[in-house]
């Protein structure tokens, strides 16, 4: 059985062993049971071995390479003590211990950490991720024995949809942060951590003015009653449009908020604090058309009695179907006022005041468009000039 006498299993000295003619296991002389198997090919393995109810048990860790000496050594050393605990003579009494599980886990980080620190929103969207997606794959998982291998497994199974993919490693990261700060796992060896994201499409789709009349028009025909859409819901997308701002930030507007005297959403608690929204003409006038409704203190009110309306989906598909725009979500709206904006000479600093940025950088992505506004003035300004200059 080869043991390396002094050096400990390290980058260094792995890269540096080598075999001829069969596999051999390299033992650590520090950790009993932790050891890399050396193939002939230049392959090699790290394993765990370790006595488990009288019969010896070896786990294979992962390749060298894609694994570190140092991830695992860690790794072959939490093995190590489960088995030995498991192995420990318990009282004829006591009852059977029960580690807590990755669900157990996001049930506490959804409503000690998401609920409280989180805007409703986001407590939905972290709920959709923890439900559909962490729980199916390993919500019975003891939360201490979570492996790199399982969750770069469920990260590749959502590969198709890259953001969920991506957010889903985000919140189990999260999940399991919680776990090393309540001391079921050791501090500082997060299975999440450095795992390469997939690449994320940003869906970028503006409207152009053909595309904004036939969107009016379909306003119109599905406001004087025809399609099914409510009053309130028609208003609602209209002011989606002529604010840029959030469906969250419209649904949730209260008369409250909304000062017409001067032409103003006073907005308490949008996605990135509160912030005044300016209204147009065309804006003031959608709101006033609205009736208040008594009792229901809600600008787009919902068919329940003094309820919000909930959701724009249903409404938003008659509508754009209506316009021609299947391709068009509702938060392309909000692209499109910017795109307008930046169009109409906007700088992207006044498109950020507008739509209620709180990073430059979030603002930035309509860099492209400033840059196209600029090449076509540029070439309008040419033009202008070259048709004096080479009138001859």
């Amino acid at each position: 059985m080869p043991r390396l006498r002094d050096r400990k299993l390290s980058n260094r000295t792995v890269a540096g062993l080598s075999v001829e003619s069969k596999d051999t296991v390299f033992w650590d002389p520090e950790l009993p049971g932790f050891g890399v198997r050396v193939y002939p090919s230049g392959a090699k393995v790290y394993v765990v071995q370790a006595r488990e109810r009288g019969r010896s048990r070896r786990v294979s860790l992962g390749r060298h390479g894609a694994l570190s000496a140092g991830d695992a050594r860690r790794r072959a050393a939490r093995i190590i003590a489960r088995i030995k605990r498991w192995d420990e003579p318990r009282p004829p009494a006591a009852e059977p211990r029960s580690e807590p599980t990755v669900a157990d886990l996001a049930a506490g980080y959804l409503t000690e950490h998401v609920a409280v620190h989180c805007k409703p929103r986001t407590l939905e969207l972290y709920r959709a991720v923890v439900y559909r997606h962490l729980l199916p794959a390993l919500g019975e998982t003891p939360i201490a024995d979570l492996e790199r291998e399982q969750v770069t497994a469920l990260h590749y199974r959502l590969r198709e949809t890259p953001y969920a993919a991506n957010r889903s490693i985000e919140v189990l990261g999260q999940i399991v942060g919680m776990a090393e700060d309540r001391g079921l796992r050791p501090p500082g060896e997060n299975p999440c951590r450095s795992i390469d994201k997939y690449r994320q499409h940003r869906h970028e789709r503006f409207l152009s003015e053909e595309e904004y009349r036939r969107l009016g028009k379909a306003l119109d025909e599905v406001d004087g009653g025809a399609g099914g859409a409510s009053p309130a819901a028609v208003a609602a997308l209209r002011l989606l449009a002529l604010t840029g701002c959030r469906r969250s930030e419209i649904l949730a507007l209260r008369w409250a908020h909304v000062d017409l005297e001067a032409g103003e959403l006073r907005l308490p608690d949008s996605k990135t604090g509160a912030r005044l929204v300016p209204l147009s003409r065309a804006a003031v006038g959608v709101l006033e058309s609205l009736p208040r409704v008594p009792g229901n203190p809600w600008v787009i009110p919902g068919r329940k009695p003094g309820a919000p309306l909930r959701n724009l989906q249903y409404p938003w598909e008659i509508v754009r179907a209506r316009a021609g725009l299947e391709d068009v979500r509702i938060h392309d709206l909000r692209h499109s006022f910017a795109s307008r904006a930046l169009a109409l000479g906007e700088s992207l600093s006044m498109i950020g005041e507008l739509l209620g940025h709180r990073r430059v950088r979030t603002t930035a992505r309509y860099a492209h468009l400033a840059r196209d506004s600029v090449n076509a003035s540029s070439a309008r300004v040419a033009g202008s000039i070259g048709a004096d200059i080479l009138a001859g």
